[in-house]
């Protein structure tokens, strides 16, 4: 059974950081695509970073380049999403997503976690 399990959400103010991890189990991804999407209310879902697990390229959204770092821990089987400055505007709902292919569109992604809430305040 696949399982992606998010984690370190929380509420923080502006400018402040936090760490999202997603443990990733069930299957091998160490060809897959690791991504970050996030969701903020009455809006649609949003591609945030990136990560190929082998080789370890990375691509962001230019809403978040120069503050998100996405990164991963194969022995772990976790990927990273370390959020720094963070704006009012980052508030949502942020979900670890894998899949075969390295792609910004969510339609892209096998497999899902149930998300967690990130919420900054100003």
């Amino acid at each position: 059974q696949v399982q992606l399990v998010e984690s370190g959400g929380g509420l923080v103010q502006a400018g402040g950081s936090l760490r999202l991890s997603c443990v990733a189990s069930g299957r091998t991804f160490r060809r897959y695509t690791m991504g970050w999407f996030r969701q903020a209310p009455g809006k649609e879902r949003e591609f945030v970073a990136r990560i190929v697990w082998s080789g370890g390229n990375t691509y962001y959204a230019d809403s978040v380049k120069g503050r998100f770092t996405i990164s991963g821990d194969n022995a772990k089987n976790t990927v990273y999403l370390q959020m720094n400055s963070l704006k009012p505007e980052d508030t949502a709902v942020y979900y670890c997503a894998a899949g075969p292919i390295a792609v910004a569109d969510p339609k892209g992604y096998d497999y899902w976690g149930q998300g967690t809430q990130v919420t900054v305040s100003s």
